[in-house]
């Protein structure tokens, strides 16, 4: 019997989509995590899939599709049997790769800005010869969970709930990062680089979940296949939607305002959440697993990190493991066919608990033995030292001003230091002293320096209003700061923002002939709005200015030749 060509290419296809999910899990990490680890994270992801598909290929798909026994499969180094049906074995061979690298990347996130890349690689590694293919055995490769009648169709449990406990085990033993948690135990927000990344890793992981779930049907061929297929991308489609609004809306009534980032993760755990049933509930059933899915998710990434105050960046275990639960416990209730409120009892909601019950335990103690192990053997945790200064220089030696567009440098509350020191009372030898304005030593022509620190937005509308009064020359940067109010009261995934730094352009300028105050009531027309931000114009003298090519002292040195 031959090869289905519409089967191969669907196999293949939806291999290629997976894969790409490993593009969309970088983006997540990097935009929710701090600048300073984007490197160390790239490495990550690329590693663990690297790693898992040559030790898979070895030795893991053997463990998880051979014939063995109930528990676990055969030996087949290289995948050297016939796993294939319509389609050749290595369709499939590379079809289960990319989502035994989906199980191993889940932990990268939970794991960020504190581990040790050496350590990483090791743990990838068995989580991928071993540990995720032996649960893998028990749901997809004949084991006891298949012939008790669990249903994981395309993986909340197999893939999914496999990788977020793996990632909570291994955040609890590694420890919080620096700074999270303070000596009372409360936790404090760490806010990512880059909502926009983490937006892309979110849209990227939706397309391709199409691809996750639709073809892991294995097959487009026939009408009742095609049928199912398109119900599953409408199923998997609703509740990801599901799951966005309904965090969405619980964000904006918890905090006032609704999260970003918690709504890009309610996203991914709707999408997580119908995996499992994806082919087995309705369209109405997948928008209520979304939307329960939301509820579970905000609630477990609040009890993780404000009751077991485990830091999880990026909330990796929120996702995969509560919602990756979550999904394949309801399939006993929502199932068309067998689910409890479909009249087909407690049996199948029975055999789904206990399914997800007995692979958490494995893993959980797997991993926590692996985790044990590679600790005493090379340390799982990089140094106080590296960690502040970041892994990307401590672990890979990536120069820090690698990031254009980031602010690495001038990242200080600006205002508060500057109006603290313009507010210091004077003594009183100085209210009886004149004040007299210094001129350069040079030229005689006083120089005043006048910096303007403001929103970015109004740079362009400032610009062109002081070069109407003959401001030409001027030095521009963005920095980060916040006011003596400190900023308004913000969240970030549920925890409050103390003290919120804004992004800020610092314009400084000299000026000599040009009136300081027509420099100051210009840029203060321009600026006014009324609202708390609209920014600061701090006025000092300046001793001199020598312009290095020529030598030129104060006002000479300010000039520009004509051209």
């Amino acid at each position: 019997m031959g090869f289905s060509s519409v089967d191969t290419i669907w196999v293949l296809l939806g291999a290629v989509l997976v894969f790409f999910m490993q593009a969309g899990f970088t983006m997540v990490e990097v935009g929710f995590t701090r600048n300073k680890n984007t490197g160390n994270l790239v490495m990550k992801n690329i590693m663990d899939f690297a790693i898992g598909s040559l030790v898979f290929w070895c030795v893991g798909f053997g463990l998880m599709f051979a014939e063995g026994n109930r528990f676990i499969g055969g030996f087949d180094p290289f995948v050297r049997g016939d796993y294939g049906g319509s389609y050749p074995s290595n369709a499939f061979l590379i079809f289960q790769t990319v989502f035994c690298a989906t199980a191993a990347t889940i932990i990268s996130g939970a794991m960020a800005e504190r581990t040790k890349f050496q350590a990483y690689c090791l743990y990838s590694l068995v989580m991928s010869v071993i540990v995720y293919p032996v649960s893998g055995h028990w749901i997809w490769g004949g084991g006891w969970l298949a012939d008790l009648g669990f249903h994981d169709f395309a993986g909340s449990t197999a893939v999914h709930t496999v990788g977020g406990v793996a990632a909570l085990v291994g955040a609890w033993v590694i420890g919080p990062r620096i700074g999270k948690y303070d000596e009372k135990g409360k936790s404090a927000a760490i806010p990512g680089q880059s909502l926009a990344l983490g937006a892309l890793g979110v849209f990227i992981l939706w397309f391709a979940w199409f691809g996750f779930n639709g073809c892991s049907t294995l097959s487009a061929t026939g009408d009742e296949r095609l049928a199912s297929v398109a119900t599953i991308l409408v199923t998997t489609n609703l509740s990801a939607a599901a799951g966005a609004v309904g965090m969405m809306c619980l964000t904006w009534f918890r905090y006032g305002r609704s999260d970003v980032s918690m709504t890009l993760n309610g996203a991914l755990g709707g999408l997580v959440a119908i995996t499992a049933g994806c082919d087995a509930v309705s369209p109405s059933g997948a928008a209520t697993i979304g939307a329960l899915s939301a509820v579970f998710l905000m609630f477990g990434i609040e009890f993780v990190d404000k009751t077991l105050k485990i830091d999880d960046p990026v909330g990796a275990f929120g996702v995969h493991g509560v919602c990756g639960a979550l999904g394949t416990v309801l399939v006993g209730l929502f199932a068309l066919d067998g689910g409890l409120f479909y009249g087909g009892g407690v049996g199948m909601l029975a055999v789904q608990v206990f399914g997800v019950v007995a692979v958490a335990a494995w893993v959980g103690v797997a991993m926590f033995v692996v985790y044990f192990l590679i600790d005493k053997a090379v340390g799982l945790r990089v140094s106080p030292a590296e960690e502040i200064a970041g892994l990307d220089v401590a672990e890979h030696d990536i120069p820090a001003g690698s990031y254009p567009g980031f602010v690495s440098g001038r990242f200080t509350s600006v205002y508060k230091k500057k109006a603290v020191a313009a507010a210091e009372p004077s003594s009183a030898a100085d209210d009886e002293t004149p004040f007299v304005r210094p001129v350069s030593m040079k030229s005689g022509q006083k120089l005043t320096k006048i910096e303007i620190i403001t929103r970015p937005e109004k740079f362009a509308e400032l610009k062109a209003a002081l070069h109407e009064i003959g401001i030409t020359g001027m030095t521009v940067a963005k920095v980060m700061g916040c006011g003596m109010q400190n900023g308004s009261h913000d969240y970030y995934r549920g925890v409050k923002i103390a003290s919120n730094l804004l992004p800020k352009i610092a314009l400084e300028i000299v000026v000599s002939k040009v009136p300081v105050e027509a420099v100051v009531e210009r840029a203060k027309k321009v600026l006014y709005t009324g609202r708390i931000g609209d920014g600061k114009i701090f006025v000092s003298d300046v001793e001199d200015v020598v312009k290095v090519r020529t030598g030129e002292h104060g006002y000479d040195a300010l000039q520009y030749p004509a051209t």
